[in-house]
């Protein structure tokens, strides 16, 4: 009996994780954006993935330039802001 509560629970636990995991993926799809006909992450949709501040994330992007080339950091014109 111990055996089948264990894969049950086991199931049941491994059901939870899909379920996470799923809804993890459809959140973070959901803050990626077309813009310029690039698909973009906001600064502060990233900074709260990463739990940090937004300021903090993009000064830990100027301390580190050369990591982050051009084609991957912009900033928004007001029209686009507007959008």
């Amino acid at each position: 009996m111990a055996d089948t509560e264990q894969t049950a629970l086991s199931k049941e636990n491994n059901d939870t994780q899909e379920i996470c995991i799923e809804s993890a993926e459809s959140d973070i799809k959901s803050m990626i954006y077309v813009i310029r006909n690039q698909q973009v992450m906001i600064d502060s949709d990233l900074a709260m993935l990463y739990q940090v501040e937004t300021k903090r994330l993009n000064e830990a992007e100027k301390r580190n330039i050369s990591r982050f080339p051009e084609r991957f950091r912009f900033q928004l014109t007001k029209e686009e802001l507007r959008q």
